[in-house]
């Protein structure tokens, strides 16, 4: 008998991919659902769903993710990134589930200049970084919850920056991007992949409440957002010229940490993965991108 498992936000760049994953994992039974089919924020139809798929575990890629628009609609991001992992955490309480949860590198306020670590201090700068960790906080109260902090993520599904950069480089002949900001850009379908490792080990591992607890994952290797639009214009073989702008001359309401690269030794330890480099991701998914025009 298939292993029930629960998926929110599945219609998002993650759960997509998820989506594309899950049908080689026939030991489990996903149940897809996004916003239109389960709203995380809803106790009571949480509970419904719950108490009718009974899931070993839910995945949940659903968050509100609009950095600078959280600044201006602060309730709205509590509500998403944080009271819905409160309820979710009762849920997997009542129902004895796993959560895997998907958090961020805007947890920390970017003045360290190694790779951050799981036990460093979180102090975040903007609404959204901190929606997400009051969410952290709230899921680490439980005994069956890992947490994946992640960092600049994109995909061939949905609005997100890699799509932004070749749409504006071939509109525009000069664009800017920040080079004072460092971080390790994502490919969502490599999380995806990973996500689904830790799940086959939680369900094959029959002490693995030793598994829970908050892991870093992203790819290997560091840029900054300069580096990585004058990566993606040269592999989708554009024109464009980039030119790197300081943070300074491009004022966004939220701030953002100037540095939050993630040390992933302890989910590299833990669940043997082997991570690729961002540079070798982002032509996978450029790649896919121009196979599917």
């Amino acid at each position: 008998m298939a292993i029930s498992i629960l998926v929110t936000g599945s219609k998002g760049q993650l759960g997509n991919e998820i989506q594309v994953l899950s049908s080689k994992l026939t030991e489990f039974e996903f149940h897809f659902h996004d916003v239109d089919t389960l709203d995380i924020t809803n106790l009571e139809a949480l509970e419904d769903s719950f108490s009718t798929i009974k899931p070993f575990a839910v995945i949940n890629c659903a968050a509100y993710t609009a950095v600078d628009k959280a600044e201006s609609e602060p309730e709205k991001a509590f509500k998403i990134n944080a009271d819905a992992l409160g309820n979710l955490a009762h849920c997997a309480e009542k129902y004895n589930c796993w959560v895997l949860h998907v958090s961020t590198d805007y947890v920390f306020d970017g003045t360290h200049h190694i790779p951050y670590r799981e036990t460093d201090y979180t102090n975040p700068l903007s609404v959204y970084g901190k929606s997400k960790l009051a969410g952290e906080m709230l899921l680490s109260e439980i005994e069956k919850a890992i947490i994946v902090r992640t960092s600049w993520l994109y995909s061939t599904f949905g609005h997100n920056i890699v799509k932004t950069i070749r749409r504006l480089a071939t509109e525009r002949d000069t664009i800017g991007f920040v080079c004072d900001q460092i971080g390790s850009p994502t490919y969502a379908a490599d999380l995806a992949g990973a996500l689904l490792i830790i799940l086959q080990r939680l369900a094959n591992t029959p002490e693995a409440t030793s598994l829970a607890g908050i892991y870093h994952y992203a790819n290997e290797g560091a840029c900054s957002w300069y580096d990585f639009a004058c990566t993606t214009v040269e592999l989708s073989k554009l024109s464009c010229k980039v030119k790197p702008i300081e943070t300074q001359e491009y004022p966004t309401p939220a701030q953002r940490p100037p540095y939050s690269v993630l040390n992933k030794s302890k989910i590299k330890t833990t669940f043997g993965l082997e991570i690729p480099w961002w540079r070798n991701s982002l032509e996978k998914a450029i790649h896919l991108m121009n196979e599917a025009k």
